[in-house]
């Protein structure tokens, strides 16, 4: 009997997992409908933009600064111990542009903006604002949804190159620590080892991060059941499953990147 009562949980959780995978998929395919139908809210795109973007630039300055200056204060005895602390300021921008900037940037985001787009989506459908808006003949998938993954694809981007340079400051003070370099020869022997080939891979798969993270904060908000504590569950579930999200598309990037690398 209890053998039984098992199989039947185990079959009940398989259905309810793949329900929900194709309920996220026909939800992410339903944004490419949307986007190109209709009249397009400008006005809640920039707001969009606003929050995402010129919010999230102080916790995204400090990060950068730290990881830049951490890259350099750890790098910097290894290199000095064979002679080439000369080669640091290529190293830590390479480091920056390439892999650290873009992956921790979206990361942060991932928790900063992914929780909240999830938790205010959550708390309009909780508290029935959806449905009013269906009522009175507004789509709700347009204003909300469209206007937030849209601003999310734009502004990752802009907040990893944001990130990337002032992570170039921080590594530029971490060098006058030690030694004295002028402002313009660190930068200069930095953007020497930035090439274009490093910069397109790293901005693409940025676009990618801000998508992910934009499309799984507004399902999991979007399809909030259940009274307000599930609104909380949804914030969480969003920014573990975009951290996810980040991790899978970076390792796809990389392979993806090296095998054009390859073949160039």
């Amino acid at each position: 009997m209890e053998a039984i009562e098992e199989q039947h949980n185990f079959k009940s959780y398989l259905k309810k997992k793949f329900t929900g995978t194709g309920d996220s998929i026909f939800f992410a395919a339903r944004f490419f409908k949307e986007v190109f139908r209709g009249r397009f809210q400008w006005q809640e795109f920039l707001n969009q933009c606003y929050m995402i973007g010129y919010k999230s630039v102080p916790l995204i300055g400090l990060t950068g600064f730290i990881m830049g200056l951490v890259l350099t204060l750890q790098s910097r005895p290894s290199l000095a111990e064979f002679g080439a602390e000369s080669l640091l300021p290529g190293m830590v921008s390479n480091s920056l542009v390439i892999e650290i900037g873009p992956v921790i940037t979206a990361l942060i985001c991932a928790g900063n903006i992914g929780s909240r787009i999830g938790a205010e989506l959550g708390s309009m459908k909780v508290t029935e604002q959806i449905d009013a808006m269906e009522v009175s003949a507004i789509n709700p998938y347009k204003y909300l949804v469209v206007t937030r993954v849209l601003a999310t694809t734009f502004m990752i981007p802009v907040l990893v190159i944001y990130t990337d340079a002032i992570g170039f400051f921080g590594g530029y003070v971490a060098m006058n620590i030690h030694s004295d370099i002028s402002f313009f020869h660190f930068f200069s022997a930095a953007l020497a080892k930035v090439y274009f080939t490093d910069i397109i891979p790293a901005l693409t798969k940025s676009v990618f991060f801000g998508f992910a993270i934009g499309i799984i904060g507004c399902y999991k908000g979007y399809r909030v059941t259940g009274g307000t504590e599930s609104v909380g569950r949804a914030a969480n579930s969003a920014v573990v499953a975009a951290s996810l999200a980040v991790f899978v598309i970076d390792m796809i990037a990389v392979q993806i990147t090296d095998l054009f690398q390859k073949h160039g």
